[in-house]
């Protein structure tokens, strides 16, 4: 009796102990299950896919709130859009006006001196890394005319990218009242800025040396407000901001294999706290998901035969890239279709879309995206249409 008795308890015990284990074990493996109890120390916070704009965790994501310098995202996107656009080069030579001088300004600078001359690139890098307020007016004057040009291009991007809860008063958020904007905005804005590939230079640099002044012999040993991109080798922008009315403000970018997220926090109490939770939103969301590359920007997927045209075929291309998002273990789940007329007729304008791409999860249809022609295919000439005629009828 005493033996069955020992036995018990002593199998009640390797019993207790393997279910802690596994508990235990469970916890570990799942270290972001809590997705829905996650509880963060700041005003508002957002997870974003910066491949297909998913929200993936949200905190008050739509509170209209004071960004600070996050606010220069906005100044960055539209630099960007006009290097890419071709509008301005990053070698182009800014002429520092009295009101971008720093003696004008307020907060961070580059410390401008009115006269001075400086490059695209060098403005850039001091709004990126210093997070250079005389920078943002220097570069809000030479695309817009004027600083106060430039934020009526910012709030109509605002306005294109669907950012409703958004109000733009400066190019550098300095506060001031009515200039606000929410989490949910912000990555919409940072998911449009890491679009352009080239930004990373600017953003992702840690420490960089610039010298400015009317004589270049200003030495400014510049170190990244965003000490996360330092940090952590998955982070790689984009953007802090501060003020005693927006307390500590950030978004980050961070990816690993085909998987970018935008991590958004606004309104923590401290710098050690905003990194912190910024951080525990990318690790839930590394945790949890994953992004299958379906399609780069200017894939060709398939050729389509033309008609009575200066080329014969045209490729049908998409514009822009195009990813999957599944949760861990899904991946093969995600199908594409590709959808084209079996032939077109000329004209045929590059850019013009000719089908569609369908991502289906399952049989469920995930995104849709167009197709759009590689080349301007002219109508063909009466003396080339003889030619095809007679190449048809009797060989080349």
């Amino acid at each position: 009796m005493f033996q069955l008795l020992y036995t018990y308890k002593s199998c009640s015990k390797l019993l207790c102990f393997l279910l802690c284990a596994v508990l235990a074990a469970g916890l570990l493996i799942v270290p972001a299950a809590a997705d829905t109890s996650m509880e963060l120390n700041c005003r508002a916070a957002v997870l974003m896919d910066a491949g297909t704009g998913t929200v993936l965790y949200e905190k008050n994501a739509h509170e209209k709130l004071p960004p600070a310098s996050v606010t220069k995202i906005m100044t960055m996107l539209l630099i960007m859009e006009a290097v890419d656009s071709g509008k301005i080069t990053l070698e182009d030579k800014v002429t520092i006006s009295p009101q971008a001088d720093s003696r004008h300004n307020e907060g961070t600078m580059l410390l401008l001196d009115a006269g001075e001359v400086r490059t695209v690139k060098e403005l850039l890098t001091g709004i990126a890394v210093e997070s250079a307020n005389d920078a943002c007016v220097a570069m809000g004057e030479y695309i817009s005319g004027s600083a106060e040009e430039f934020v009526k291009l910012m709030n109509s991007r605002a306005k294109e990218l669907g950012m409703v809860d958004t109000n733009f008063v400066n190019t550098n958020g300095l506060h001031i009242e009515g200039h606000v904007t929410s989490a949910h905005d912000i990555a919409v804005m940072s998911r449009e800025l890491v679009k352009h590939d080239k930004i990373f230079e600017f953003i992702s640099q840690y420490m960089i040396t610039v010298y400015v002044g009317k004589n270049n012999n200003v030495k400014r040993d510049l170190v990244n407000k965003n000490k996360m991109v330092r940090f952590f080798s998955d982070v790689d922008g984009i953007k802090t901001g501060f003020t005693k009315e927006a307390m500590y403000c950030i978004s980050v970018s961070a990816r690993r294999n085909n998987l970018r997220l935008i991590s958004v926090i606004l309104g923590a109490p401290d710098i050690n706290t905003r990194t912190r939770e910024a951080r525990k939103l990318i690790d839930y969301g590394f945790a949890n998901y994953s992004s299958q590359v379906i399609a780069k920007r200017g894939d060709a997927l398939q050729e389509v035969p033309v008609s009575k045209g200066s080329s014969d075929v045209v490729r049908a291309i998409t514009n822009e890239n195009i990813t999957a998002l599944v949760n861990k273990g899904e991946e093969k789940s995600i199908r594409k279709e590709v959808h084209v007329p079996a032939k077109l007729f000329a004209p045929l304008k590059k850019g013009e879309k000719i089908g569609e791409l369908i991502v289906y999860k399952g049989d469920t249809e995930a995104g849709k995206y167009p197709l759009v022609c590689d080349r301007d295919v002219k109508g063909s000439s009466f003396f080339n249409n003889v030619k095809r005629a007679f190449d048809f009828w009797f060989g080349k």
